[in-house]
């Protein structure tokens, strides 16, 4: 790293979603809904526009949350009525998820406002999919 840590690509990318995660969750105050809470929410109408039902576990591991705070948010979406917990129709034993309407047109709602902060924070960065390349890449690369 040096001694500039102003010029660490880790530190830079740190302070980068910092500001990102403030910006964000500014703007969704307007909906009611912290980043965590839309970024499951979202995930689960991803899931219904597939024609799925995840289990709280398929949500967790698609959204790359662990296990106990995707469960608190759950409950906390269940309270707001923007999801149901219902009886998995091929096996009694398991709870799937399902969105509401109203889960559908926050989720909606919620990621235009999103969007709108994605492209604020963005601009500076040039061409949009050269940055969406770029933190695609690194993303997916293992660790050395």
């Amino acid at each position: 790293m040096g001694t500039d840590a102003g010029r660490s690509p880790g530190f830079l990318l740190w302070r980068a979603t910092q500001r990102w995660q403030r910006e964000i969750n500014a703007a969704l105050q307007v909906v009611g809904l912290s980043h965590l809470q839309f970024a499951l929410l979202v995930d689960l109408w991803w899931f219904d526009h597939q024609g799925r039902r995840p289990t709280p576990r398929e949500l967790a591991e698609h959204a790359t949350v662990d296990d106990m705070m995707t469960s608190q948010v759950i409950r906390v979406l269940e309270v707001k009525g923007l999801l149901s917990r219902e009886i998995d129709p091929t096996e009694e034993r398991r709870r799937v998820l399902a969105i509401t309407d109203e889960g559908r047109r926050l989720a909606e709602r919620a990621a235009e406002i999103v969007d709108g902060v994605d492209r604020q924070v963005f601009h500076v960065a040039g061409p949009e999919n050269a940055l969406i390349d770029v933190l695609d890449e690194l993303a997916k690369s293992p660790a050395p």
